[in-house]
């Protein structure tokens, strides 16, 4: 395997594991993380000795989603709407790659959600996977509408694929926290597990699987199962990466960030002078 600086890739078993590693940072989209998680994907897919390719994080988050300080400091000198629109499609198309690798992936895809996920770490990857696995304490957030977005990355699609359109609905577009425990109920996630020792117990519980199952028939299950969802996906995929795109061109999801951030600068000085 390459070497990889922002996640940790792992073979064995049978099991292919990438592992977000930014615990720093709370596993956020800073970085080499987005294109190295595409690199990883490329390769677990080509080998033959996989069946299935676990995604998890490193620490206490699974994913904090995108750096939205980044976002924020964008160029905004523009010459025109075209070169504007054609800007942020060029800023959004790593994560469409990503998530355009996700839904292609040949192995069987297993969320194991180690921790918290929010904002693009709550949404895109939860529609996608075949199997979805968390621990015990962790919980998804989103908060797209607030900040003037869109669900990204065809989750509007995948989520109601997974949980029926009006659960998907109130969620995605009301945003809020939801506990694993609920997201269970919904028949989102497939299994819970202690968050002590949650890694090792994902793998030796899909090690388990493997001992007297055929690999390749799980494979086949996976690609006949997908096989009718895959152009719909890759089209919501498309259409999302349009509109969230325009929506940077009118400009509200840049004015919602600058006075968030500025609401917690705020509140930290706040509590500096308290000290």
């Amino acid at each position: 395997m390459p070497e990889y600086k922002e996640i940790l890739v792992d073979v064995q078993n049978g099991i292919g594991t990438i592992k977000f590693n930014r615990p720093k940072q709370l596993n956020s989209f800073g970085g080499g993380i987005v294109s190295e998680t595409i690199a990883a994907l490329r390769d677990l897919d080509a080998r033959p000795d996989t069946y299935f390719t676990v995604i998890t994080g490193e620490g206490r988050f699974f994913c904090a989603g995108a750096d939205v300080n980044g976002i924020a400091a964008a160029r905004q000198d523009f010459a025109n709407e075209g070169e504007h629109k054609v800007f942020w499609m060029q800023r959004f198309a790593e994560g469409v790659e990503l998530v355009r690798a996700l839904i292609d992936h040949t192995k069987v895809l297993v969320l194991a959600m180690n921790g918290p996920g929010v904002g693009a770490g709550a949404a895109w990857f939860q529609g996608q996977c075949d199997l979805f696995y968390a621990a015990d304490d962790a919980w998804l957030q989103v908060t797209f509408s607030e900040l003037g977005l869109i669900p990204e990355n065809g989750s509007a699609l995948s989520w109601a694929q997974s949980i029926g359109v009006h659960r998907a609905n109130d969620w995605l577009m009301f945003g809020g926290k939801a506990s694993v425990q609920e997201l269970q109920t919904l028949g989102l996630v497939n299994k819970i597990f202690p968050k002590e020792g949650f890694h090792a117990s994902v793998h030796e519980y899909l090690k388990d699987k493997l001992k007297n199952r055929d690999g390749k028939s799980l494979i086949e299950m996976k690609r006949l199962q997908n096989a009718r969802l895959r152009d719909q996906r890759l089209l919501s995929l498309f259409e999302a990466w349009n509109a969230l795109s325009e929506k940077f061109v009118e400009g509200e999801p840049l004015r919602r960030m600058t006075a968030k951030m500025q609401e917690l600068a705020d509140k930290r000085k706040a509590r500096r002078s308290k000290l």
